[in-house]
């Protein structure tokens, strides 16, 4: 993080099947568009975004997003898999030839993703052509609504995971199995507040950790 808000990257390589460019890929045309005339419809107008992704590196940082601008449950785009959801952030992103430019954080949602999943540290946006762009390049990015953050994650889970051990093992499988994960939060929100960085999947994570480390078999 920089000073004003604003958040530095590093722009690393895709999997080429947003954009189509990968010769593998079964969207020859590329995923954003195919979706892109799904999401006008739905009232978001991405016409004039380049339609490929930039990823972006916050490593190794975690990147913690919330309150999206959109929001599309469940939206069927292919015959290949299941429907999806995706969320949108609107963001300001800067580079050197650009400078200042309005692009659009996408998101597609990892539970309803079955591949091509990224990493935790890295986030897809949606941006016009801009010049110089390639991997291994900085870009900055800032929300003006301050609603996402960089946590570093592997040290919230170990951290938690630790904490696990010696404050729950009297309670054995009924803290770990019967417990929802808003109940979990509203836990260590009183006891362990530091944990509350660490995303819902991070959390069950560490949680199926602790079952597997801390309760008799």
């Amino acid at each position: 993080m920089t000073r004003d808000g604003w958040i530095r990257t590093t722009v690393v390589p895709g999997h080429g099947v947003a954009s189509g460019r990968s010769a593998t890929s079964p969207y020859p045309e590329g995923t954003i568009a195919m979706q892109r005339p799904l999401f006008a419809q739905r009232g978001l107008d991405l016409s004039d975004c380049w339609p490929g992704t930039l990823n972006l590196s916050v490593a190794p940082l975690e990147l913690r997003l919330r309150d999206p601008d959109h929001t599309f449950p469940l939206l069927h785009w292919t015959d290949l898999h299941p429907a999806e959801t995706f969320s949108f952030w609107r963001i300001t992103i800067h580079s050197d030839l650009d400078g200042e430019v309005q692009a659009w954080i996408y998101y597609p949602h990892s539970e309803t993703k079955e591949r091509h999943h990224q990493p935790r540290s890295v986030v897809e946006v949606l941006a016009p052509m801009m010049r110089g762009i390639g991997a291994g390049g900085e870009l900055l990015f800032k929300d003006p609504r301050n609603r996402i953050s960089c946590v570093d994650g592997v040290r919230l889970r170990a951290q938690l995971l630790e904490f696990l051990k010696f404050r729950v093992l009297a309670a054995q499988d009924r803290f770990f199995i019967e417990s929802s994960l808003a109940e979990r939060r509203s836990w260590l929100r009183q006891h362990h507040p530091q944990a509350l960085g660490l995303d819902d999947p991070s959390l069950q994570m560490v949680w199926d950790r602790a079952l597997a480390l801390y309760t008799e078999t």
